[in-house]
């Protein structure tokens, strides 16, 4: 038994059914290629499978399956590449020279020869199912793998056909995988880039949060931002592209060193925040006693003045939190309310006792204003001093009328001083004595310019004439006022 012999004999079943049965070719080829009827008809695999093997005794043959449809094979382009002897032994022509590649016993030389071609037409039909791969842009996955499959199946020669054309085929697949594989890396790395900008926007954006002021940031808004990120960070992980480990283990380094710098600070923050909060509520706490003793006080002024020193320390003190000094401010605000009501309380009854003494004083201030316009100062003074006396007597008026009434009353009596004050100034001897010494000066300063005058004039001297008449005016003047001052005293 030879070495071809023993290969064929011990290849599978189900390798020989895959070989007879599963054989793909295009419909051009089918309608091409003519058919050769084989003289008997050819073997199935099952059938060949279960011939007995010599030299072993005879058995009885199991019942023959049926014969598979086996599609017909171009004897004519086989034989320019193989051929088959009488006992079914076939030999691959390549190159100039001859490889055995089996028997297949009991069938015509035509039979054998059309199998070990089906064979390669095997190898062929996956080299085109690869080109359409290739062709189609599909992912290059196990690609190379393929053709190095068909190429060592191409190299075992078990099969009749064109293998430099096979392997030229395959040379050219190879070429174009590179390509294709070359513009995956591309489309990848591209996307990769995508990918990466993408997860570094997230690492930047919270490394950005975390770098804030802890003084200045909206807490709020930038935890629920961080937030997002983290969600953000965790789909990226789950549903894009994987970038590496060392360069994602990079980016969740730096993403979680942002994230930890951002929650110790904001724990800090709030920390302080609380400190700062139990101060401030402390210190108004402090206030609100104070106030809260003074709500009961009926000693009206300076328990006004003690609620504005409070209010005063109230604004600058610091603000506890929102709820605390909300709080805190209507204790305050209540203790307030209760002293002045009091004291509203208070005055309200004042001004209800002092309503009738409001009605005295409005008949002194029509009295007294029926005093003006002064004609008889001394009898207008006599009459302002009875009704001086008797406005104190009458007492005070309501608060919301003390004003107006002292206001008027005032007017009065500044007018009744005006009018004093002026007969006095005109009834001192002083004054008179000063005014007649000042009248008898200026008219000897006056007679004494005239005569200045006169010479410059008789002299021609213009310059003389315009400096005296000047001087001589002005002195006019000054003496017309005098004597107008002369009369008022006299």
């Amino acid at each position: 038994m030879t070495h071809s012999q023993e290969s064929d004999e011990t290849t599978p079943i189900t390798d020989l059914g895959q070989d007879a049965t599963d054989v793909q070719v295009p419909v051009s080829e089918v309608e091409e290629t003519t058919p050769v009827a084989p003289s008997t008809p050819s073997p199935s695999p099952a059938a060949f499978a279960a011939r007995p093997k010599a030299p072993a005794a005879p058995a009885a043959a199991p019942a023959p399956t049926p014969a598979a449809v086996i599609p017909a094979v171009n004897l004519e382009e086989a034989a320019k590449f193989g051929r088959a002897e009488e006992d079914g032994h076939v030999f691959l022509l390549l190159d100039g020279a001859e490889f055995p590649v089996g028997q297949y016993p009991g069938a015509s030389k035509d039979d054998a020869l059309a199998y070990f071609a089906r064979k390669f037409e095997d190898i062929t039909a996956a080299i085109a199912l690869l080109e359409q791969r290739v062709d189609a842009k599909a992912a290059t996955t196990e690609m190379t793998k393929t053709v190095a499959h068909l190429r060592e199946q191409l190299g075992e020669r078990n099969s009749v056909g064109d293998v430099n054309a096979a392997l030229g085929r395959l040379d050219a697949l190879e070429e174009n995988i590179k390509a294709l594989q070359a513009h995956e890396r591309a489309s990848h790395e591209a996307a990769r880039s995508v990918e990466l900008a993408a997860r570094e926007a997230i690492v930047a954006e919270a490394e950005t949060i975390a770098g804030e002021d802890p003084a200045s940031i909206l807490w709020k808004v930038s935890s629920a931002r961080m937030n997002e990120l983290f969600e953000a960070w965790k789909l990226a992980q789950k549903s894009g592209m994987r970038l590496g480990r060392a360069t994602e283990e990079q980016l969740w380094k730096r993403f979680r060193s942002a994230r930890t710098i951002f929650d110790r600070h904001r724990r800090a923050y709030f920390s302080q925040l609380d400190n700062n909060n139990a101060s401030a509520k402390n210190a108004k706490e402090a206030l609100i006693a104070a106030a809260e003793e003074l709500a009961t006080s009926t000693d009206w002024g300076f328990a006004a003045g003690e609620y504005r020193r409070l209010m005063d320390q109230w604004k600058a003190s610091p603000r506890a939190s929102r709820k605390d000094d909300d709080a805190l401010w209507n204790r305050f605000r209540a203790a307030q309310d209760k002293f002045f009501q009091a004291r509203q309380s208070a005055n309200d009854a004042i001004d209800e006792e002092f309503g009738a003494n409001l009605v005295v004083k409005e008949e002194l201030l029509t009295e007294a204003q029926s005093l003006l316009p002064i004609k008889d100062l001394a009898s207008v003074k006599k009459s302002l001093q009875s009704i001086r006396d008797r406005w104190e007597e009458a007492g005070k008026v309501p608060r919301a009328d003390m004003q107006r009434v002292e206001a008027s009353f005032r007017k009065v009596e500044d007018a009744v001083k005006a009018a004093d004050e002026d007969n006095w100034r005109r009834s001192d001897p002083e004054a008179k004595a000063r005014t007649s010494s000042a009248l008898s000066q200026l008219e000897a300063t006056i007679a004494s310019l005239k005569e200045d005058l006169a010479k410059a004039e008789k002299a021609g001297d213009a310059r003389k004439v315009a400096k005296a008449s000047e001087a001589l005016a002005a002195r006019e003047l000054w003496l017309e006022q005098i004597r107008k001052a002369a009369e008022d005293f006299s």
